[in-house]
This record gives structure tokens, sequence and C-alpha cells, in this order.
């Protein structure tokens, strides 16, 4: 274990890298840190961090930089993370609030959490299995026909057409949209579509076709999965970083364009409080490993119902970073409340 001073130098050697992007002297950190100590018991520190492997030398230069050993201890021990400013939080705020529906919210948070980051961001769609219903609604868009609109607790809309095979009067459809939002509001799809499946039989036998035509489709509409869709912006921040990737920053690039690996990147929901920091070689993929992965959850109330998060260079601004993760997941998950 490294004492209070030795992990004071280590948290000046990543904050003077990732500021100046230049390896870090003894001289340096003497002159611009309050360590209380003198220059040669910096230089033993630093000589103590590189034998531990939390600094290296890339080359023949007095110059340290963290290694992802030197990072990781620094996320874990030294980091605290940095609060967004009130005209921060107002501009997110400002910016999410706009959304018309649950793809501008979606599109909106990617391209916001990559300008505020200047890193590559990477939003999961909320995924239906771990929705509930908020709302059903039936729309007459002809004698014979109606629309069907799911709302879900995650911001979700669904929509779908039901061809009712017959005229369908004013009173029924009120009546159906009646036993169909009390029989499935609160409930997760899964639940859902089992908590209708005798619905019909609660009608006339004359009323029975139409009233399994709007069940079936509803159904139909509850069981679709889509935990494949993901957005992702600010691919181009990467390039001034590209000299810092050990041998090309293509196939970082490369790997970011695969659903898979993005959804491996992001990991199991841990709930919109929690963070995941990869960093490295940590990563799963092994064209990452000279980059780190920052996500945390988001969703109504507790649950995380999907995950965000930033993936940049391991010279990153940790602190900065997972505040800005963190308050751009917040209003997300806001917003899906409807709060």
């Amino acid at each position: 274990m490294l004492d209070d001073r030795k992990l004071a130098v280590l948290r000046a050697i990543v904050e003077d890298y990732v500021h100046t992007e230049e390896p870090v002297g003894s001289k340096a950190l003497v002159d611009r840190h309050n360590l209380g100590v003198s220059p040669a018991t910096v230089r033993n520190d630093m000589a103590a961090l590189e034998e531990e492997g939390y600094i290296a030398q890339p080359h023949t230069s007095a110059g340290r930089i963290p290694t992802d050993k030197g990072y990781r201890l620094f996320v874990d021990r030294l980091t605290t993370i940095k609060p967004m400013s009130s005209a921060e939080r107002r501009a997110i705020s400002a910016f999410l609030e706009g959304a018309i529906d649950l793809d501008d919210v979606v599109h909106r948070t990617v391209r916001l959490l990559a300008q505020i980051t200047r890193q590559v961001a990477v939003v999961q769609y909320p995924t239906l299995t771990r929705s509930t219903v908020r709302h059903v609604e039936l729309v007459t868009l002809s004698s014979t026909r109606l629309l069907i609109v799911l709302i879900t607790s995650t911001g979700r809309v669904e929509q779908r057409v039901v061809d009712a095979g017959g005229t369908v009067a004013d009173e029924f459809l009120r009546d159906v949209r009646a036993r169909l939002n009390a029989a499935v509001i609160g409930r997760s799809l899964t639940d859902a579509a089992s908590a209708v499946a005798d619905l019909p039989d609660a009608f006339e036998v004359s009323e029975r076709p139409q009233v399994t035509a709007i069940v079936s489709t509803f159904m139909e509409t509850v069981a679709e999965r889509t935990e494949g869709r993901i957005a992702v912006s600010g691919t181009a921040n990467l390039i001034p970083f590209g000299a810092e990737f050990h041998t090309s920053i293509r196939p970082v690039l490369e790997a970011l364009e695969e659903q898979v690996v993005l959804l491996r990147l992001l990991g199991e929901a841990t709930g919109p409080s929690g963070f995941t920091v990869r960093i490295g070689h940590e990563n799963p993929v092994v064209e990452l490993s000279t980059a780190s992965v920052v996500t945390t959850g988001y969703g109504p109330g507790d649950e995380a119902v999907a995950n965000l998060g930033v993936v940049g260079p391991t010279r990153m601004d940790y602190p900065g970073t997972m505040g800005a993760v963190r308050a751009v997941a917040r209003y997300v998950s806001q917003i899906l409340a409807g709060e």
C-alpha cells in the first residue's frame, strides 16, 4: 500500500499529465504543487511509484506518465467527482427538456454527452423488457381501423394499427380502453401481455372479434425487443488523441462501429447512481486496450433500464468525465420519470 505522500505525488502526476499532455518531471511537480517535501523526496517517491508500476518513463527524458495501474488507483482512491456548474446544469436541462419523444431524448443525450466530454458518447436505448406500462390509448382512424398507442415508463411510445373487422362505436371503444388500461397500467410488459389474454371473454360474444383484434395487436407490441439499439456520437473527438493510441486509432474506431462491442462495453446496468470505469487493458475488447470507458445506468426511479457513457483515451479527465456522465444520466432519468 502506498502512503499518503506517494498518493499525493501520483495524483499530481495524473493531473499534470492530463492537463499538459507531456511527461511530468520532479521539478515540475515541486514548482506546481504544494507537496511539502524536497525535490529529492519527490524523486524518491517517483522512483518508488515507477517500481510499483504506477508510473512509467515513455522515453529517455526525466518525465513520467501514469500507467493503467496508476490511473486505476487514481480513480479508486484519489478522485472526487467534479460537480457540474450551475450554468452547465441549466444548459443540460434546457437541451434535454426540448425532446419530443424517446428517440429525440436518446439522440439529444448522445450529442450532448459527446460535446461536454469531448469524447465518444454511447447511449443504449431503454429496453421494453425493463419497462412498465404507463398508458394505452386507442384512437379511431376510420370506422373500422384503430391506432393503439403504448406509452411505457421509460418514455417509449409504440404505435400499431388495428383492423377491427367492423364498425367500432365510440362507447364500445371507451369501454375497451378503460378495461385495457385497468388491466395493464403499472405492469411489466411481460405481465401486461398475460393480463389481457382473457379480456375478450369479458365482452359480449358479438364484440369479442373486435376485442380480440385489439388485444392481439397489443400483445404483439409488448412482445417486441430492442436490446441492440445504441446511439453513438463524437467519434471525431478521438482524432486529436491519435498519437496516444499505441498502434493506431483505426482499431479503436472500428471497434466502436460494432454494436456487440458497444453492448459489452456498457455492461450490466447497476443503477443511475453507480459507475463503471474500465481503464486500458481492463476493457473486454483488445482493440480498446489503450482507451478508458466510463458508464452508468439511467432510468426512472432507482432502477436502471439502460446505460450510457463515454469512450476516450486513458489520459482523460476522470473527475470531470464522471461528473458529466452522472449529470446527464440524472437528467435523462428525470425526463423518463416524467418529472
